[in-house]
């Protein structure tokens, strides 16, 4: 059984522990001191610039206002100009992105051992913490711990839990399932970029009888199939925060019967004359749980599915792999790679549907990736087993 790991500081001239709880695998921090609605912004960004975190004692509200003006002095840095390279941008881009996450969660705030915040004006955020995080720990605090204080965690991931508890309980409108919504749960990647799932609810089907969703995250794509007329669906996740997403979200929609949730590393057992799959679309290193839906360490995934296609397909079925180029305008997957990938998992392309994105950071001329962003193309190839 793992252990969280326990943080240590000094409060009251007291030795206080605690647990320490971060969803990116932030280490916990070496130094810790308090600080309170007289801290100063100034003063918090020097220490949070050194690596010491601040435990906040102060008005919640505060809190957030000291985030945010902690966030304005990261950003009105002096940066220079992007390099011409494009691959040499994206990857400056993601270590600028890296730093600002680091200082902005020097920021802690306490829970309780119920997951209450034990500040003034704090939001109850119980049940939030309670569905992101798992039910409140059974075990005995840390020796050293107040009774207020059992775990720390940054503001800035309590607030992305409050923000993503929010989009569950609202869901996102989904075109292809007639305007019902998916409730995505925290750490589970929202299909508010609706361009895949629209390549998914148009392209001609190969047949009714049976496919397969591979890592079907939110069981989106499953629920299209599914009211496509499907009329059975194995859509498989190996993380368990999506297979209990998208047990709830094909219940809600109707189609539970119609789709067997599965953990799987890929593909489940058998043949089918669909399979679908919409894999991480960058080459790159994940930051948090929800970034692995975005960055996939050396296209894992991709290959992974193409090479396992031609031997999970019925004589004459089809894979369909939904997948955006924005890595080849990166410089960090070549279109040659990945016909020849096709080619290696004994693949031939019998079509492919495109559609250009829709969402804003393709209009965002400010954005340091915005060329290759406006370039991006999402693409539905249909794969056959090659004679």
């Amino acid at each position: 059984m793992n252990h969280p790991p326990v943080v240590e500081w000094t409060e009251d001239e007291q030795v206080r522990t605690a647990r320490w709880h971060s969803e990116n695998g932030a280490r916990p921090p070496r130094r810790i001191v308090v600080a309170d609605d007289r801290t100063r912004a100034d003063e918090a960004y020097r220490l949070a610039c050194e690596g010491t975190a601040l435990l906040w004692r102060g008005d919640f509200h505060n809190a957030r206002q000291l985030l945010t003006a902690l966030a304005r002095r990261v950003d009105r840095r002096p940066r220079k100009a992007p390099p011409a390279d494009v691959t040499q941008a994206f990857h400056l881009h993601r270590a600028a992105q890296n730093q600002r996450a680091r200082i902005l969660g020097m920021l802690l705030i306490p829970l309780d051992a119920d997951l209450a915040v034990p500040l003034p004006r704090a939001p109850d955020v119980r049940e939030a913490c309670a569905r992101a995080y798992g039910p409140p720990e059974g075990a005995e605090p840390p020796a050293g711990a107040s009774g207020d204080t059992a775990t720390l965690v940054s503001l800035r991931e309590l607030l992305g839990v409050i923000g993503a508890d929010e989009w569950r309980r609202k869901g996102v409108q989904i075109p292809a399932l007639g305007g019902d919504r998916i409730h995505p749960h925290y750490g589970v990647f929202s299909p508010a970029r609706g361009e895949y799932v629209d390549l998914v609810a148009e392209a001609p089907l190969p047949g009714r009888n049976l496919a397969f969703d591979i890592g079907t995250g939110t069981g989106v794509l499953a629920s299209v199939l599914a009211r496509r007329g499907v009329r059975r669906i194995v859509a498989t996740d190996q993380d368990p925060r999506a297979l209990a997403c998208a047990r709830e979200n094909t219940a809600r929609l109707g189609v539970a019967e119609q789709v067997e949730i599965v953990a799987a590393d890929l593909f489940p057992a058998g043949r089918a004359p669909l399979v679908v799959c919409n894999p991480p679309w960058v080459p790159a290193k994940p930051t948090s749980p929800v970034e692995h839906a975005v960055y996939d360490p050396g296209n894992r995934m991709l290959h992974g599915f193409l090479t396992g296609l031609a031997d999970h397909l019925t004589p004459g079925g089809e894979g369909w792999l939904i997948l955006s180029d924005l890595a080849e305008h990166l410089g960090l997957r070549s279109r040659a790679e990945l016909l020849d990938a096709f080619a290696r998992g004994g693949l031939t392309v019998l079509d492919r549907l495109d559609i250009a994105p829709r969402h804003p950071r393709a209009q965002d001329t400010s954005d340091p990736l915005h060329v290759a962003r406006a370039a991006e193309v999402t693409s539905l190839w249909r794969l056959g087993a090659a004679d």
